[in-house]
């Protein structure tokens, strides 16, 4: 029996290629093992988004090297975004690793293994033009109720503070008809979650004719699945149409959650990012949502310190987090990225001042956080129950509607029995920070 262990680095998006890696290594006789020390094969797959992504990838690969020097017939595979980025310049530093392979290339990570000579090798194409497909393989690692559908690869947004263009490649959507049939195949395994992702959601079909875009494969998808939640991650502010949000009042199944990052609130400072609106435009934005919506549950990023932000600039990102009450705030001290456009600009921010900016927001959002959860308490809301609790085996773990799995906060069931993938109706008692507490309505 050949054995594999897999670390997948990064977000969703890169969580899904290394399913369809999994996918095609248990097709070719490998079983995973969560021991690395019982791997034949050892395989990373990283992100190459931020530095710190970078320097956590490396220090897996080093950490799983150790392993290798211990039994040199373990083979030590590194994939993904970091190598798209770095290529020739990871294979002179790391001569531990025996196989890099670009994004273009993770499909045929089979055959590559198959053909390893004794010498380290480089597989890379550029720039990336790979396109998931239904038929590829693909082995789930989220839990059997819940998954994600990768709607586009690359981005044309070419933001100055981002590489995802020249890793990922420009826009390319699947066809409507590519996802009907894995989301199909995903509903009759009896998902009861579906989170569709991409770089920017509203892209979706711009590169392939008028008739296509997100409402309709919504549309579509509402017809031909059974499926009980639709989720949707990842949306440019100002390509929020009103058909979309139409059709989220319309439709229950589709979840009131929408993630937005916004990066800045400040014209000047999104100016300098390259991003297409200003601050008029994400509070018409916010104040449309909540028409067609007014329970939807909003998240977005920020990016505090970008090269010329001034003290009024950020005091203007904190007074809109106070007036719109956003539901889940995610910030960022900004780093410069090597080969970005941004990291050419002036005015730097030093890396104190933006670490208390960083407190300060963290600080400001917790409060608007714990106020937005105690909304939640006396209510009976929908819950998908995740399984037993990762704080104590006495509770129950789901999520609410509101709460998108990995990145916000869940719902402690302390009353009450229930399967991991049961949607339940929970009485909610309590609300913290982050989380909220609550009882099975029998």
């Amino acid at each position: 029996m050949k054995t594999l262990h897999l670390v997948s680095l990064g977000c969703a998006k890169n969580l899904v290629d290394s399913e369809m890696m999994l996918g095609s290594l248990e097709q070719g006789g490998y079983t995973v093992v969560e021991n690395p020390a019982d791997a034949d094969l050892l395989l990373v797959n990283t992100c190459g988004f931020l530095q710190s992504a970078v320097e956590e990838a490396v220090d897996e690969i080093l950490a799983l090297a150790e392993y290798k020097q211990q039994d040199h017939s373990k083979k030590l595979i590194v994939t993904g975004c970091m190598v798209q980025r770095y290529g020739n310049e990871l294979q002179a530093e790391l001569p531990e690793v025996d196989l890099f392979i670009g994004i273009d290339d993770e499909i045929r990570i089979l055959e590559l293994i198959n053909g390893l000579k004794n010498d380290s090798s480089l597989v890379l194409t550029r720039p990336s033009r790979f396109l998931l497909s239904y038929d590829s393989p693909r082995r789930l690692s989220t839990p059997r109720f819940r998954s994600y559908l990768k709607i586009t690869e690359g981005c044309d947004n070419c933001c100055t503070y981002c590489m995802i263009p020249s890793i990922r490649g420009d826009l390319r959507s699947r066809t409507v008809e590519d996802l009907l049939a894995e989301a199909q195949s995903l509903a009759n395994a009896g998902l009861s979650e579906l989170t569709l992702i991409a770089q920017d959601l509203t892209a979706y079909g711009d590169d392939l004719g008028s008739h296509i875009n997100l409402p309709g494969l919504l549309l579509s998808l509402l017809q031909k699945t059974d499926i009980p939640w639709l989720r949707l991650l990842y949306l440019y502010p100002v390509s929020i149409s009103k058909e979309l949000l139409q059709l989220m009042a319309d439709q229950p199944r589709i979840v009131p959650y929408l993630d937005i990052p916004f990066q800045h609130v400040s014209d000047a400072v999104l100016k300098r990012m390259n991003r297409r609106y200003g601050r008029d435009d994400l509070d018409s934005m916010v104040n449309q949502i909540r028409h067609y919506l007014p329970d939807c549950a909003l998240r977005t990023t920020m990016l505090v310190g970008f090269p010329g932000e001034t003290e009024q600039d950020f005091e203007e990102l904190l007074t809109c987090l106070e007036h719109w009450q956003l539901d889940h705030v995610g910030v960022f001290p900004y780093e410069d990225e090597e080969g970005s456009i941004a990291a050419g600009l002036s005015r730097k921010i030093s890396a104190e001042e933006k670490q208390i900016r960083y407190q300060r927001v963290m600080e400001l959002q917790a409060g608007i956080s714990r106020k937005k959860l105690e909304q939640y308490v006396g209510r009976v809301e929908s819950v998908l129950v995740e399984g037993v609790s990762r704080e104590t085996d006495l509770l129950l773990e789901g999520r609410t509607r509101f709460q998108a799995p990995d990145i916000d906060g869940c719902v402690y069931i302390n009353e009450g029995t229930a399967n991991p993938g049961d949607i339940v109706q929970v009485h909610i008692t309590e609300a913290h920070i982050y989380d909220l507490v609550g009882s099975i309505q029998e």
